[in-house]
């Protein structure tokens, strides 16, 4: 599962840098010193793929509006192969993009195709949403985005839009970076709830080295500064403050972004708070977040699971060059069939 090689720097292809260099250097250029954000340099420079209802390599795809006044929507993908068609039932994926809160999209080219990769693989149907961006939108939004999607799709005129052998009640919750951080928040969201849904049960939540911070600097963040170039102290200062609202006294220490520090939420008592898989890069600065956040869930009585990488830099899974994006898609399709053994079981 995880590589057991030490390596001194990362061991991604020359590619892969190169695409991850570029990347950082347009949202460096991006952001301003007043804090906003250029998004029209972003719509220069930015990849975008639009839905595809037709298959292509077993998947197509929609695009489906579930509030055109915040522009919240997502996009759908059903797979289309033999298998996913002859099986009586297919769990949904319910996936949040990374970008720090501030970047990227459903229809950016790398996460149209991370999806497709998910709902071809595992099979499922998945659902990768457009949720509101910071600085524009500050916190709660994207978490109040995140939730009312689940909201969305257990209603029942929703569901004819979703395949008829969708199973919502074998639901899971993924997202990389600042996306494995609102998928945590969303899933502990739905787990505080009684009787609020009708079908859909999320029972699983998988966080691709997810975006957490603090007020303190961690080792990783100091010793792992110039080695990742997407991340670095500077630039996460700024994405806080970018999605931190103003005059309310928040810092980073807040339960959201620090989940497992200080002002901790209890969730030992959230009996339906969603077995968890915690990937981490060795070398992504946010290692030390992600680790104490798996160690955080082991100890509140979760169902944790720690996946490690110790090659990989932040996002490396996005880049199907890598070796190890294959194996985390094969890593993700275990966990989930996993789960929803113990559904039939139950």
């Amino acid at each position: 599962m995880a590589q057991k090689e030490k390596k001194s720097s990362p061991g991604i292809p020359w590619r892969t840098r190169i695409a991850l260099s570029f990347v950082s250097t347009v949202t460096d250029y991006s952001r301003r010193q007043n804090g906003t954000v250029n998004r029209r340099l972003l719509g220069i420079f930015g990849l975008k793929t639009s839905a595809n209802p037709n298959p292509v390599n077993g998947v197509k795809s929609y695009d489906v509006t579930v509030d055109s006044s915040r522009d919240l929507w997502f996009r759908l993908f059903i797979p289309t192969t033999d298998e996913s068609r002859n099986l009586s039932s297919l769990p949904i994926i319910v996936f949040f993009h990374g970008g720090g809160f501030v970047y990227l999209s459903p229809d950016t080219k790398a996460y149209d195709a991370v999806c497709r990769r998910f709902a071809r693989k595992t099979p499922a149907v998945v659902v990768s949403v457009n949720y509101r961006l910071a600085p524009e939108h500050k916190y709660p939004a994207q978490y109040d985005d995140g939730f009312d999607v689940l909201k969305f799709l257990d209603n029942e005129k929703s569901r004819e839009l979703l395949p008829e052998n969708v199973d919502l009640s074998r639901c899971f919750l993924a997202g990389d970076s600042a996306g494995g951080n609102l998928a945590h928040h969303v899933a502990k969201r739905a787990s505080e709830m009684t009787s609020n849904f009708g079908a859909l049960k999320v029972i699983g939540l998988v966080a691709i080295q997810p975006f957490f911070g603090g007020e303190e600097r961690t080792e990783s963040e100091l010793k792992l500064v110039d080695v990742d170039p997407l991340i670095s102290v500077r630039k996460t200062d700024w994405m806080w403050n970018a999605f931190i609202p103003p005059g309310e006294g928040m810092d980073r220490d807040h339960e959201v972004i620090n989940v497992s520090g200080p002002r901790a939420v209890d969730i030992s008592k959230l009996d339906k708070f969603p077995a968890t898989v915690v990937v981490v890069g060795g070398f992504d600065p946010l290692k030390d977040w992600q680790r104490r956040y798996y160690e955080w869930l082991k100890r509140s009585g979760k169902d944790v699971h720690l996946s490690e990488y110790p090659t990989m830099v932040h996002a490396f899974y996005i880049f199907p060059e890598v070796p190890e994006a294959t194996q985390l898609i094969l890593e993700v399709k275990d966990f989930i069939n996993k789960q929803c053994s113990k559904v039939v079981k139950n």
